[in-house]
């Protein structure tokens, strides 16, 4: 995903950074407003750990080419990949354009008193309150990637096995440590037993029988979040539909689906790990009310052959993103801004939306010395005939395509030749 970002952003960039030109109205008519791509200057990015090399890459591609100098701050959870970083980036970058801060909470937090011009966070509700709160001391804006839980919308009138391999693919992608991995399933009564059926399935096919033993199947990060998720499996009151043995000396814990009530534990926050509850719902509508009443998710995905159960979903909730029949794979269209809403997050990047968003557009408008007789209803005294020609020459909008430029003396001419014609008819009474 990174080289495509690159490429994609060697093969636009010398258009995206030229000026960009406005319509003007009458009174702007000889002069030249335009869009000037300025850089904001110098961004901190702070990484998570659960992807920590590619939510460097993807915004320090933009960033860079937004003209930006960068400093990277990776997560120390994933320690080798940090030293990496701190080791690589030298050799590629002189430090006054990329630089890298390794270290802990006490180092993130001396890190965050210094003055950024844009800070963008990969990571969790709480953490992200902390580093905005860092931000607001200096008023630099902030762009949030957070998580949330994604729900997945499972409708009878689906291709349940596809359907079914493709959240099996994308909830155990790295244990379930993904922002946008499907976090629970709403199904009806009639669709659920196929569907967990497809699943089971499909987690066999993926690790095979023993999934302990497969190199396909990650670990949890670290014993701090194995507790925290096997502690959730020890309050939940769902029915186990698939599962088995973990181990904490290993991190393992085995994909494992539980059939639960909407107050279940596992409901209550974004779970980030290979745990994924399905909860029973009798309609469609129901389960469009389920998602509108919780917290907005980074991702919402939809499963059916029917546009009208999509419209629904696109009008009646709100998410970050959304796949239709598909989980995560919006995120690799890189002609799509990627981005939350709510607790889910804050600003955008991917492509030209990254590009903008680590940039700052500078209005900036040429005028010339001639043409003042334009301007004259500006100057005081005011009066009511000055006010109506002002109206008059800020009232419509226009833009320089080869027509209005061969159109644009006579219009000129027009309005010169009115407003003497006025004057001279007022000599006359």
């Amino acid at each position: 995903m990174t080289i495509g970002e690159i490429d994609y952003f060697l093969k636009n960039i010398d258009d995206w950074v030229k000026p960009t030109h406005v319509e003007k109205t009458f009174t702007t008519a000889l002069d030249k407003p335009v869009i000037e791509k300025d850089p904001k200057g110098v961004v901190l990015i702070v990484s998570p750990w659960n992807y920590p090399v590619s939510m460097i890459l993807l915004p320090m591609v933009p960033a860079l080419a937004a003209g930006n100098t960068v400093v990277i701050k990776p997560s120390e959870l994933s320690e080798n990949v940090a030293a990496t970083f701190e080791k690589l980036i030298p050799k590629y970058f002189e430090p006054k354009y990329v630089a890298v801060v390794n270290g802990g909470i006490p180092e993130t937090t001396d890190l965050l008193e210094e003055r950024f011009d844009h800070i963008l966070y990969t990571g969790c509700p709480p953490v992200a309150k902390i580093i905005m709160t860092a931000a607001a001391k200096h008023l630099t804006p902030v762009t949030l990637e957070l998580g949330g839980k994604c729900p997945v919308v499972v409708e009878d009138d689906t291709d349940i096995d596809i359907s079914a391999k493709r959240i099996a693919w994308g909830k155990w992608l790295n244990c379930g440590q993904t922002c946008l991995a499907p976090d629970y399933i709403l199904v009806n009564s009639t669709v659920k037993p196929k569907l967990v059926a497809a699943i089971r399935k499909y987690i066999n096919e993926f690790y095979g029988e023993n999934v302990k033993a497969s190199k396909d199947y990650a670990r949890i990060i670290n014993q701090r979040h194995f507790d925290r998720i096997t502690g959730l499996l020890e309050k939940t009151q769902g029915a186990t539909l698939i599962g088995g043995e973990s181990d904490r000396a290993d991190l393992f814990i085995p994909p494992t689906v539980l059939d639960v009530e909407k107050n279940d534990p596992f409901m209550h926050d974004e779970i980030f790990g290979p745990v994924l509850p399905i909860i029973t719902v009798k309609s469609f509508s129901e389960s469009l009310e389920y998602i509108a009443d919780g917290e907005k998710p980074l991702a919402a995905y939809i499963f059916t052959k029917n546009e009208a159960k999509v419209k629904r979903l696109l009008n009646e909730t709100s998410s970050g993103g959304v796949t239709v029949n598909d989980v995560l794979m919006h995120i690799t269209v890189d002609t799509l801004p990627f981005g939350g809403v709510g607790v889910s997050g804050m600003g955008r990047y991917r492509g030209k939306f990254g590009f903008d968003t680590f940039t700052h557009e500078k209005s900036v408008l040429h005028r010339g010395f001639f043409g003042e007789s334009m301007q004259a209803s500006r100057y005081p005294p005011l009066n009511q005939q000055k006010l109506d020609q002002m109206r008059k020459l800020t009232g419509k909008r226009i833009s320089l395509n080869l027509i209005n430029v061969a159109t644009l003396p006579i219009v000129m001419a027009s309005f010169v030749f009115g407003m003497l014609f006025q004057k001279y008819a007022r000599n006359l009474h």
